[in-house]
């Protein structure tokens, strides 16, 4: 018998070692296929960069198939001659909550001078250029218009053509696939460092089109350069590359996140928790006044595409309602590819605001008329009509030919 048992466990041991060999090889096969801008650029493209002072606006994302961050790429590269090192929102190293203003300061590892380009200074400056040739960008984007990244890349990109200095834009994938396009288009009115550009809010771009979309459509004019990516596909999700998830910022911790978030950051215009706070930020929404059950119930109710709604109540423990049992719902997609994560943003927005008429509130408008909410959604409409009780396929229809419009342009610049 104890022979028997032996032989058996030999045999799942044998079978789990072929399985992680075979899984292994197919990885590395993966890897073959694919590369990032970053390793093309080291790669295939060094001379673009190479016995010239480079200038690097990054963060902790920036990292090659093995996890290196492209701070110590470039550093312990004898060809490149890095001096310089700029911020975007949350910092190089990852480490600012959201809005947090970094200050200068020099690099532990590195002994490089580190410049925020976030909180007061958003664009470099020409003392921040003054001891650079080329500026590269190499961060990782999460497919939606609301995330600041793009914004501190176009600002860069304006800065170069200000000071004469060429900016590398090194392209990473679209996390949330690259074919889907959602929400309406940003009014010009509403443009600020959640929305600077006239694009919907989730865009279907990776950074590489972007960069060439702003450089050519809203003027910039710089001397541009996209390194591609080689071997991603517009149709696949992060979790379908072989690379690694590196949160992009403290409240993106997963691809899930990143899947919710073109329509849950919507909660973030309201009084209601948006779960930042919790370990399901956007995943999780509720507030003190809300009945999970009957919330739950009635999100169920519409049986939108590739999504189900649980009741649930949670304390976050910063943020809204903070150390307050807040009551709501988690979002479960069950089917990303049939899931509109904006659409559904607005079904809870709308259910909240109609359930809880005494207790639920946009954020106060500023001296101009303007909510967040507002500037998340990128125009003053949407918010009216969910007031004026406008249904959902009513305020859907108001920015269809924008959006298509948006998709004849977008088209040029596609680059996979």
């Amino acid at each position: 018998m104890k022979k028997g048992i032996i032989g058996l466990l030999a045999l799942v041991l044998l079978l789990s070692t072929v399985s992680a060999a075979v899984a292994k090889n197919a990885k590395e096969k993966k890897n073959e296929k694919f590369r990032l801008g970053v390793e093309v650029l080291l790669q295939d493209k060094i001379d673009l960069i190479k016995d010239k002072r480079v200038g690097l606006i990054t963060n902790p994302t920036a990292v090659d198939q093995s996890v290196t961050s492209i701070v110590d790429l470039l550093y312990n590269n004898n060809n490149v001659n890095l001096t310089a090192l700029y911020g975007p929102e949350h910092g190089v190293r990852g480490s600012a909550q959201a809005g947090q203003y970094v200050e200068q300061y020099t690099d532990e590892k590195t002994g490089l001078p580190v410049y925020s380009l976030y909180g007061k200074t958003k664009k470099p400056t020409p003392e921040m250029l003054s001891n650079v040739d080329v500026l590269l960008f190499d961060i990782q984007d999460v497919g939606t218009r609301y995330y600041t990244y793009i914004y501190t890349m176009a600002l860069a990109m304006e800065a170069a053509k200000e000071n004469n200095i060429p900016i590398i834009v090194l392209d990473r994938p679209n996390p949330i696939s690259g074919t889907k396009v959602e929400g309406p288009v940003l009014e010009d009115k509403y443009s600020s460092f959640i929305g600077e550009y006239p694009i919907p809010v989730r865009h279907g771009m990776t950074v590489g089109e972007l960069a060439k979309l702003f450089n050519s459509e809203f003027g910039i004019g710089a001397d541009l350069t996209v390194v591609e990516m080689e071997g991603w596909k517009r149709n696949i999700y992060y979790d379908e590359t072989p690379l690694e998830w590196i949160l992009p910022s403290p409240n993106m911790p997963t691809l899930e996140t990143a899947v919710v978030y073109p329509g849950a950051a919507l909660i973030e215009g309201t009084n209601v928790s948006e779960g930042r706070g919790t370990t399901k930020p956007f995943e999780l929404i509720g507030a003190p006044f809300i009945n999970s059950d009957n919330l739950a119930a009635k999100l169920n109710s519409y049986k939108l595409p590739g999504v189900t709604f649980r009741a649930s109540s949670f304390i976050p423990t910063f943020s809204k309602h903070a150390n307050v049992l807040s009551h709501g719902i988690q979002i479960h997609v069950t089917d990303r590819n049939a899931y509109k994560p904006f659409e559904t943003g607005l079904y809870i927005v709308k259910t909240i605001h109609d359930m809880y008429p005494n207790d639920f509130q946009f954020r106060a408008p500023n001296a101009a008329g303007i909510s967040f909410f507002d500037n998340l959604v990128g125009n003053g409409s949407i918010r009216a009509d969910i007031e004026a009780g406008k249904s959902i396929e009513e305020i859907k229809a108001a920015w269809q030919a924008g959006l298509d419009e948006f998709n004849g342009v977008r088209e040029k610049y596609l680059l996979y």
